[in-house]
């Protein structure tokens, strides 16, 4: 039986990241990508995944109130938070929403691969489901 590979989104509204992003999980996981929020909730809110990854600051909406939407649409999954600007980030709402981790730019990319791969391993992630 074939392994189902985990489902990762990534939003950001840098294409040279998401493109990054895409080239690095590609050969892992199934990458989905996103350029901001109303986008990500738009094709995503309702579905399954497993980890979204996602800019801080986004056109329109932040990463923190697009992965609040989320969150109160019913994602338990796990949140990977990237920022260019760390000391706008408030620990206390990371806590709130679930964020337990963050990484700033410019990427540590072995770092956050890492991250992610434990993150997604087999035993510590059950698939996570999206209620409507």
């Amino acid at each position: 039986m074939k392994k189902m590979k985990k489902k990762v989104v990534v939003v950001d509204d840098d294409e040279s990241i998401r493109k990054t992003f895409f080239l690095i999980l590609n050969k892992n996981y199934l990458v989905y990508l996103a350029k901001n929020a109303e986008e990500a909730l738009r094709r995503f809110e309702g579905t399954d995944i497993d980890l979204i990854i996602a800019d801080m600051k986004l056109p329109h909406q932040s990463g923190l109130e697009m992965i609040a939407k989320f969150r109160k649409s019913g994602y338990r999954g796990e949140v990977i938070l990237i920022s260019a600007y760390p000391d706008l980030t408030d620990p206390g709402i990371l806590s709130d929403l679930g964020i337990g981790h963050s990484f700033v730019k410019p990427l540590d990319l072995g770092a956050l691969n890492q991250s992610i791969a434990r993150l997604l391993s087999s035993e510590n992630v059950q698939r996570k489901e999206i209620q409507p």
